[in-house]
């Protein structure tokens, strides 16, 4: 949850630090595999766990509609005076069927991947489910989140000239969803693309509340949504950018 294209700045204008800024491709291993096997959500599969950020467990695959794997992983930081303070853990599942989409990268280098947006343009337009964990490190305002968010996206829709009333409207109740929340460590917010992604639903679970959820029904809105997590170079996390190219390249060869 670090928007890139708010990196500029370390501290938004009430005097707090930004929960966003560029990740660092020295950052990329972190995670480690843990033999624990745990329940993933209540209703899902025991599978295999996860370290990300050597400190929340993700399980390696879960159920939604289709099983889907754990491809990629990563965090949101920022560093002041050499202290790194993490912000959010991410998860990203796809279908492994992914790879069938993005053929014409088959055998270039991770690294070349990593930097070629149009590989992350092909991974988001795919015709397959997609599905993002993101995890509480260190606890902020839902309304931090939410702005950042309507930012980022309204940036994004406004320079593809796509930003029209019903675009204002959806994104507003987006940034309106996170308002009255308080992010408590460990608290979960998921993403649920499916193939045809024109919907998204986005949910929100913390400690001793009930799950609360919004539908998003502007294709606009939800590619940019997309793009934020997943956008290449102008990604939210550079970790997990990193992380998709490297367990995707190692798919495809």
């Amino acid at each position: 949850m670090r928007m890139h294209i708010t990196s500029s700045s370390s501290y938004l204008e009430s005097g707090t630090i930004s929960i966003f800024s560029p990740g660092r491709p020295l950052l990329s291993k972190l995670h480690s595999t843990s033999e624990v096997h745990l329940q993933a959500f209540p209703e899902k599969m025991a599978t295999e766990m996860v370290m990300v950020a050597d400190e929340v467990p993700f399980p390696s695959k879960i159920t939604t509609t289709k099983l889907l794997s754990l491809i990629g992983q990563g965090i949101t930081d920022i560093e002041i005076h050499f202290l790194q303070i993490k912000f959010t853990a991410i998860g990203v599942y796809l279908e492994p069927e992914v790879v069938d989409h993005l053929k014409q990268w088959k055998g270039k280098p991770v690294s070349e991947l990593a930097e070629n947006d149009d590989f992350f343009e092909a991974l988001i337009s795919a015709p397959v489910e997609k599905f993002l964990r993101v995890v509480v490190i260190k606890e902020i305002k839902g309304s931090q989140y939410g702005v950042q968010l309507e930012s980022a996206v309204r940036d994004r829709l406004a320079a593809d000239d796509k930003y029209e009333e019903p675009e204002e409207e959806a994104l507003e109740k987006v940034s309106e969803f996170f308002q009255s929340k308080y992010f408590k460590k460990h608290s979960i917010i998921t993403f649920s693309f499916p193939p045809k992604a024109e919907t998204l639903e986005i949910s929100f679970s913390t400690e001793g509340k009930d799950e609360s959820k919004i539908r998003v029904e502007n294709a606009n809105v939800v590619e940019m949504i997309q793009k934020w997590y997943l956008g290449g170079t102008r990604g939210v996390s550079q970790t997990t950018i990193s992380s998709l190219a490297n367990n995707l390249g190692a798919l495809l060869s």
